[in-house]
Parts: structure tokens; C-alpha cells; sequence
């Protein structure tokens, strides 16, 4: 007999896979990544025998348990399966699945909804990151219905507006890993930044692109996408990560000014494939190199006035507005950041793994 195991199907954002109570999975690592593994069908390039989609954006995972510290109401650990290697990776964040934690918990009693609006405070056990989600729940019920409008999602749904309190030097030893604003490698100037994701930023024009090329065009320039590997796999040992080959992280992100009337254009690759969109906590942090004095983002970027700024991430399927709010003292020290994102449930159900890993719950 296979093994079942109890899972919400749901979209986060631009993201989508299965959600689980922590307590429903096996505790020890190990065992957990060989069942998530089968539950999306990797290593395999297509899944085909799992649930997930053959795309990063359709190849994670949300396990989400209750709150373990005073004032945090849930804890949540993200999980990208690596299609086509038998590898989980816990390491980063994912803002995209986190939007949908919240409607999660409600959906399966972890906490109560309120009238009018729920918010909860979530902890990222990925990088111990901690931010306020607020979800509409009319009469006491999640709301997945609404007017709400993401780049990336066809359709509306109901906003949920994501507050994140700290996310400065999530993976890395801080925002500026390398001690410095602009580094240079291989002859190409680059931002090494992390507010909320490690990411590497570079102009497009310095590599000889526009910026503004299709996803398609992108993923078919072997030229461009080994030169990025070799600068991401430098980089990671200038960011002490170590020797990242294998892993996801950081993100490589070509930017040029913007082309929509927007505040930044961008290309992002997670790490090997062109982002469809930019991920949540990346556009947070390209956000926040544009109203830095000094990175690759300066003088390219389009910027209203004040210590409230709104960055308009432009990308390949539209764009993504984060609010920052600046240090009036220091204007390039980014205190808070906000965004909206949206969430569905598709599923509800169990989904079932071979039967010799029923040994390992």
C-alpha cells in the first residue's frame, strides 16, 4: 500500500506546490527530503511522476507549523525541489509561498480567523526571518475572491499585504556581504546584496544585452547563461557561501533602466533558469540596491522623492511594486519593506509516495 499523506494544493503568489503540517511529514531531515522528493517526482526534468510542474516556480513545497516563540503565531520552512537532482534545498527564502501560509493555517486550524481582516506573524525557519501577513477574512472565513491584480497570475484575487521586519542579511553575514556596495569581477562591476535573498546584480549592457530580452531569448543564450555561472560560483565564495554550485542561491540579475515606466528593469535567474516574473524577496532586495548610493542600480533607476519610496520592479511579465521605508537620518537604510501578493487554494486532498518510504514516518 502507498503512503498517503494529508496536503493543501495551493498557489502562492506566482508560485505553486503542496503544503503540509510540519507533524504530517517525517522529523528527521533526511527522511522528510527523500519523501519530498517523491512527492514531486524529482530528479526527473519533467516530474512526471510527482506533482511537481518541470518549472522552479512549480517545483516547492510549504511546511508550516505552529508557533514556537513568544509573538509568532506560525512557523514556516520552504523547500524548492531541485527537478532534475535528488536535492532539497531549505536554505533560502521563498515570499512568493509565503503568502499562502497564512490561508494555510486558517484552512487547517492552526489559528482562528478574525472578522474583517486576520493578520499573523510568521516566522521563516529558512533564515529565521520574521513578518507580518494580513489575509482577508470576511464573517470569520479566508477569502481567496477579490480585486487584487499580480503581474504573473491571470485573473484577481483577494490582497494580502505581506509587512517583513527583518530581512536584512537573511542568508548572508549582512545586507552587503562583501563589505562593500560595488565589486568587481572578471572585469564586470557588481552589487553583492541580500535583503531577503542573496543576489548578484549586474548591468545588462555590461554584458553586452539590453535587458529587455523574451524569457525564451534569455534561456537560449548558452553564452550569456555560462558566463553568469561561472560570475555566480565567484561570487558565492566573495559572499561567504562557500562553494554554491549546487545550490540555488544566490540569484543573478541582469537590471537595466526601466522600460514600462517603472523604477528598474530586470532579469532574473534562479540560478540557471530566466524568472517568468522576479520572486518576492528578490524584488525586495533589487528594490533596496536602487535607493543605494554606489550599486548597479544607481543611475538607472527611475525614483520619486521622499523616505517613502515605491520601486517598481519591472520584468519579463509585467511588474512588482515594493514599499520601502527609509532611515530619515540615513536615507539609504532601508527600515521596512511591504508588498502585495495574492493566494488560492486549488486542492485539498492526499497525495500518495511508494510504499518502502512508509518506513520512514
Amino acid at each position: 500500500m502507498q503512503k498517503s499523506i494529508p496536503t493543501l494544493f495551493m498557489r502562492g503568489g506566482t508560485s505553486r506546490g503542496p503544503f503540509f503540517l510540519a507533524e504530517d511529514l517525517p522529523q528527521d531531515i533526511p527522511s522528510r527530503d527523500q519523501v519530498l522528493l517523491a512527492v514531486m517526482g524529482s530528479p526527473d526534468r519533467r516530474q512526471i511522476d510527482g506533482m511537481g510542474g518541470a518549472n522552479p516556480l512549480t517545483s516547492k513545497v510549504g511546511i508550516v507549523s505552529r508557533g514556537t516563540l513568544p509573538g509568532v503565531d506560525l512557523n514556516f520552512l520552504f523547500a524548492q525541489v531541485v527537478i532534475d537532482k535528488a536535492f532539497v534545498d531549505t536554505t533560502p527564502n521563498c515570499g512568493n509561498m509565503l503568502a499562502a501560509v497564512v490561508p494555510f493555517a486558517i484552512e487547517r486550524g492552526l489559528i482562528q480567523a478574525q472578522p474583517g481582516t486576520t493578520t499573523a506573524r510568521v516566522l521563516t525557519l529558512n533564515t529565521d526571518m520574521q513578518c507580518d501577513v494580513t489575509v482577508q477574512t470576511p464573517n470569520g472565513l479566508i477569502e481567496y475572491e477579490g480585486a487584487a491584480n499580480i503581474d504573473g497570475v491571470p485573473g484577481t484575487s483577494a490582497p494580502i499585504k505581506i509587512n517583513f521586519l527583518d530581512t536584512a542579511g537573511s542568508v548572508c553575514s549582512g545586507l552587503l556581504p562583501t563589505g562593500k556596495i560595488l565589486d568587481v569581477i572578471d572585469d564586470l562591476e557588481i552589487t553583492c546584496i541580500d535583503n531577503g535573498m542573496p543576489m548578484v546584480l549586474f548591468k545588462a549592457e555590461d554584458v553586452g544585452r539590453t535587458g529587455y530580452e523574451s524569457v525564451a531569448e534569455m534561456n537560449a543564450d548558452v553564452e550569456l547563461k555560462a558566463r553568469i555561472e561561472t560570475l555566480r560560483i565567484k561570487a558565492g565564495h566573495l559572499m561567504g557561501l562557500g562553494d554554491v554550485t549546487n545550490n540555488t542561491f544566490p540569484k543573478m540579475c541582469l537590471v537595466a533602466k526601466p522600460n514600462a515606466g517603472g523604477s528598474v528593469t530586470t532579469r532574473c535567474f534562479i540560478p540557471h533558469v530566466c524568472h517568468d516574473a522576479i520572486g518576492v524577496l528578490a524584488a525586495v532586495t533589487v528594490a533596496t540596491a536602487c535607493v543605494m548610493e554606489g550599486s548597479v542600480c544607481d543611475g538607472i533607476c527611475s525614483l520619486g522623492e521622499g523616505i517613502a519610496k515605491t520601486v517598481s520592479v519591472e520584468h519579463p511579465t509585467g511588474e512588482f511594486s515594493v514599499e520601502l521605508a527609509l532611515d530619515p537620518n540615513n536615507p539609504q537604510n532601508v527600515t521596512q519593506a511591504a508588498l502585495l501578493r495574492t493566494a488560492r487554494l486549488i486542492m485539498r486532498g492526499e497525495v500518495m509516495v511508494p510504499s518502502h518510504l512508509s518506513k520512514l514516518f
